[in-house]
């Protein structure tokens, strides 16, 4: 018969005790009651420490499509900029090509305007320029240079829309663009060239340098001081521009890129050749 000695302080004095500390003498008691709920507790905050390799790659993912559509958001934003400045200055030259073309005159030049419009109106003098005071940002309360003359003939045609009334010295404020600066007409003669160019233009205030640019490139050839749109150096607010070429952005003769002045969110006047 088999006689067993006496366990030591912890263990059970029933069977199962015995047999399982008889077959595996290395393992500790198992935990009951308070103290399994304990050792249960424990082990689940332990494995909650940290993520898995998994976990991590799916943040990783989540945190890059959020950065690539925020990217996405800012160029369709800055594309939105650059076609609505674009579309100004199309615009304005549209309006100028329909006015002529329906009753054979300049509008904000037209002598006869009162007559082609049915109303009174500001005449102009007909001599093929549209004339200015202080420029494209003639502005004044009443009509009163060929420049604002030219929002009041093409609204009251129809051609553009804004605040306009009829009569000699009627009001007429001048245009602006997408981008909140003034947007006008004047012209440019031998003697005193736009950024060196002769004859009608219209030109359009606080433009990005990076904005005019991408204007410059969509309609003509990406370069400030040539073609059919150009840009002034000055940075001022709707600054008039030079007499003279500018060079702002693009390649000169020699193939060397233009730098902003200042930094590439400087803004310019920009001129196209109606």
């Amino acid at each position: 018969m088999l006689k067993f000695n006496k366990l030591p302080n912890g263990y059970g004095e029933d069977a199962t005790d015995i047999t399982r500390h008889t077959r595996f003498p290395h393992l500790n008691p198992l935990p009951e009651g308070e103290e399994a709920n304990e050792s249960l507790r424990k082990f689940h905050v332990n494995r909650q420490k940290g993520f898995t390799l998994v976990e991590l790659a799916i943040v990783l993912v989540i945190i890059g499509l959020i950065l690539a559509a925020v990217l996405k958001g800012q160029e369709m934003i800055q594309n939105a900029k650059v076609k609505n400045v674009a579309n100004d200055l199309r615009g304005v030259a549209s309006a100028y090509y329909a006015y002529q073309d329906r009753y054979h005159a300049i509008p904000g030049d037209d002598i006869d305007a009162a007559a082609h419009l049915g109303q009174a109106a500001y005449a102009g003098n007909g001599d093929g320029i549209i004339n200015f005071t202080a420029g494209y940002t003639d502005n004044a309360a009443a009509v009163a240079s060929e420049s604002q003359a030219f929002w009041q003939h093409t609204r009251l045609a129809g051609f553009t829309t804004g605040t306009v009334t009829a009569g000699a010295a009627g009001t007429a404020p001048d245009g602006t663009n997408a981008l909140g600066g003034l947007l006008g007409v004047e012209s440019g003669t031998t003697a005193a060239p736009i950024l060196g160019m002769v004859g009608n233009v219209v030109c359009t205030g606080n433009i990005p340098w990076k904005i005019a640019q991408a204007v410059d490139t969509m309609i003509d050839d990406g370069n400030s001081d040539t073609g059919n749109v150009r840009a002034g150096l000055s940075t001022a607010v709707n600054a008039l521009p030079e007499a003279a070429a500018q060079t702002v952005y693009g390649k000169s003769s020699a193939g060397v890129a233009y730098t902003p002045t200042t930094s590439p969110d400087e803004t310019h006047t920009l001129c196209m050749k109606i």
